[in-house]
């Protein structure tokens, strides 16, 4: 069983930032980590025009795999929706991950009880907006914001990277590893 964890907030909120920092923090400890990003810009692609594998979805391939010493990368063409996110963390099964981190996809992560979530934000008026549109359970807010303030409805202001292994400590707590107090269910 996996632990999935999100980030929300606005762009420039510090999202990356934050994941940036828990993803090296714990794969180093030895931890199975992966992350998912979701990029809402039409029209983008991680494949490049001229390339093989490009040539290769344009005549038609639905799944491109691009395959080297050092990475694998898997090209699937498709119409993806919001409700893709499960489609894609059942792919990632085979890989055995302790924790999967999820940046992005916040109309529909911020209203799911079994994500964990981390709300990141700039100021006080971008984290009660954000506050309002997102459901337990809450881990932390980072940012901007968290500089200097105290917990809001229990939940932490954590400032990264000064306090962040108080972060790490509640992250670890609902990994598959440890005893799973809080009862949180997990995707399989």
């Amino acid at each position: 069983m996996v632990t999935l964890i999100a980030a929300i907030g606005i762009s420039g909120s510090g999202k990356t930032t934050t994941l940036e920092y828990l993803i090296s923090h714990l794969s180093s400890e030895g931890y199975k980590v992966g992350a998912i990003k979701h990029i809402h810009r039409e029209g983008f692609t991680i494949d490049n025009e001229g390339t093989n594998t490009w040539r290769f979805t344009q005549a038609g391939s639905k799944v491109t795999v691009a395959f080297s010493p050092e990475e694998i990368a898997i090209i699937k063409k498709t119409k993806a929706s919001m409700d893709d996110l499960d489609k894609v963390v059942k792919q990632l099964e085979d890989e055995h991950l302790d924790i999967i981190f999820i940046e992005g996809f916040k109309g529909s992560i911020s209203k799911r009880v079994d994500v964990l979530k981390i709300i990141a934000a700039k100021n006080q008026d971008n984290l009660n907006t954000t506050l309002k549109e997102t459901v337990p359970p809450i881990l932390a807010i980072t940012g901007l914001i968290a500089k200097n303030k105290p917990a809001e409805n229990g939940v932490p202001f954590i400032d990264l990277p000064d306090e962040g292994d108080q972060l790490l400590t509640l992250i670890k707590k609902h990994l598959p590893a440890s005893q799973n107090q809080a009862g949180f269910s997990k995707i399989r």
